[in-house]
């Protein structure tokens, strides 16, 4: 091994245009080196910049864990295919002494398979540096090898390596100067863009999930509509995790919701580009720009199917995209796919009652409609049609029916023509084949059409509730 100023293979560098370039290249290096933001980023530059730094054939960034070192950046991309076999190798410490004491001595070594006339040096010549590295050395027609460590916060984070062919100058004292000040840059850079990493982890990254927090999922929203392609944004809920909560305890809740964060990942990775995000509780999003929404239908459709929640759950979501809103917000296309998603989940709480049996006479049904109904007029707004909007989607969702109407009779209307509509909501198509139907009540001028599912326990008892219901909603609006 070769330690800095004792060794007998190296000599005193004279200052030069040479060494002046180098100086230059260390203060351009430093420069570009703070503008990287990735340890990748990081360790290309460092291995481009000191090719020229120390005037080698090539330097190679290895990194160091657990006593083994494994090349992850080399400039330039070696041809020799000696050369990129080994830098596709791993090197344990055991192995090689040069390896060892750098990483327990934090000491850069030097190594020469030829003395300053270019002749090769003899076996076991301890001035010509470490053995191994020697032999190495010989097997790729290199002349002469060097390398420093690179020292993240208080520890050996990797290696800087350099190698110049038989009849270039052997590295010297300045030389080693040289690559101790660019690994020195180097792990400055690594440490901070590891720092900003954990910064942006804490500020973006939701820490249950892994996923990113509302604030990025706004900012790619943002993004996406600057960017003028279209943008779709889906919104998801989670059916079942306040039952698996109170069933299972937290513990599996919070289980629960990375399950869905893993089928947010998948779809997000069928979809490059688009950003998967925990937006709160058991609220979730995507957001994709430049995708049409028949793919994002299509890919989230599927990876929801393919990969089905534990215990029961289930995922609710709806689409928003720009192709339907054109110019707009943010905010508005939240809006519009937090709508959308509400939508399915009503849906699939419908569909998933009209599939059970019955299990409620006609008394209980109704004492369910009536609780049900009154709340939603005592919440709605003033007027009659407010009033019974509210009461119509409150009555339908109760039955487990699909679509409401409220129509009204116009004055001078015959007996044979049909009420105007005023108003519509639920879904028209129910997410399951079953059967539905639709009871009609009428007060005054006033229709309402209630949709009521197949298998809801119905008769007189409940048509009486809804007759009433619907006179409070008028009487109580005049």
């Amino acid at each position: 091994m070769t330690r800095r100023g004792t060794a007998e293979g190296t000599r005193r560098d004279h200052r030069s245009a040479a060494a002046l370039v180098g100086v230059r290249g260390l203060a351009t290096a430093a420069h570009r080196l703070d503008r990287c933001r990735t340890v990748d980023e990081v360790v290309e530059v460092a291995a481009a910049v000191g090719v020229e730094v120390l005037g080698a054939k090539l330097v190679a960034v290895l990194r160091i864990e657990q006593d083994t070192a494994r090349v992850i950046a080399i400039e330039p991309e070696p041809t020799d295919p000696r050369i990129r076999w080994r830098s596709r190798a791993s090197y344990r410490a055991d192995d090689r002494p040069a390896l060892r004491q750098l990483i327990r001595e934090r000491s850069s070594w030097v190594a020469h398979s030829v003395d300053v006339a270019g002749r090769p040096v003899a076996d076991g010549d301890a001035g010509a540096g470490d053995a191994v590295e020697i032999g190495s050395l010989r097997e790729i027609d290199g002349g002469s090898a060097l390398a420093s460590p690179v020292v993240v916060n208080g520890s050996v984070w990797g290696q800087l390596y350099a190698m110049r062919e038989v009849g270039s100058p052997l590295f010297g004292i300045d030389d080693i100067a040289r690559s101790e000040v660019l690994a020195a840059l180097a792990a400055g850079a690594v440490a901070r863009v590891d720092l900003e990493a954990q910064v942006r982890h804490l500020v973006a990254d939701d820490p249950l999930t892994g996923l990113v927090n509302r604030r990025i999922a706004d900012a790619a929203a943002e993004s996406a509509l600057e960017s003028g392609l279209e943008t779709c944004i889906v919104m998801c809920d989670v059916d079942g995790l306040k039952r698996v909560n109170d069933e299972l305890g937290h513990d599996t809740g919070d289980d629960l919701l990375r399950s869905v964060a893993d089928v947010l990942r998948r779809a997000a990775d069928a979809l490059p580009g688009a950003v998967a995000a925990r937006i709160g509780g058991d609220e979730f999003c995507l957001v994709t720009s430049g995708r049409r929404r028949s793919e994002v239908a299509e890919v989230v459709a599927a990876t929801v199917a393919e990969f089905p929640l534990p215990h029961g759950a289930a995922i609710s979501y709806g689409i928003a995209t720009t192709a339907v809103t054109g110019s707009t917000s943010a905010r508005h296309l939240f809006r519009q796919a937090d709508m959308a998603q509400y939508r399915a989940k009503r849906a699939r709480a419908r569909a998933l009652r009209a599939a059970a049996p019955t299990t409620a006479d006609p008394a209980v049904t109704a004492e369910r409609v009536v609780v049900a109904g009154s709340a939603a007029i005592v919440a709605a707004q003033s007027g009659i049609v407010p009033r019974l909007c509210a009461l119509a989607a409150a009555a339908t969702e109760t039955l487990g029916g699909a679509g409401w109407a409220v129509l009204m009779r116009r004055p001078g209307d015959g007996p044979d023509t049909s009420p105007s509509a005023v108003a519509r909501g639920g879904a028209p198509v129910d997410l399951t084949a079953a059967e539905s139907s639709t009871t009609v009540v009428e007060h005054g001028p006033w229709v309402v059409e209630i949709g009521v599912s197949a298998t809801a326990a119905t008769g007189e008892v409940v048509d009486t509730s809804l007759d009433a219901l619907v006179a409070v909603a008028v009487l109580g609006a005049s």
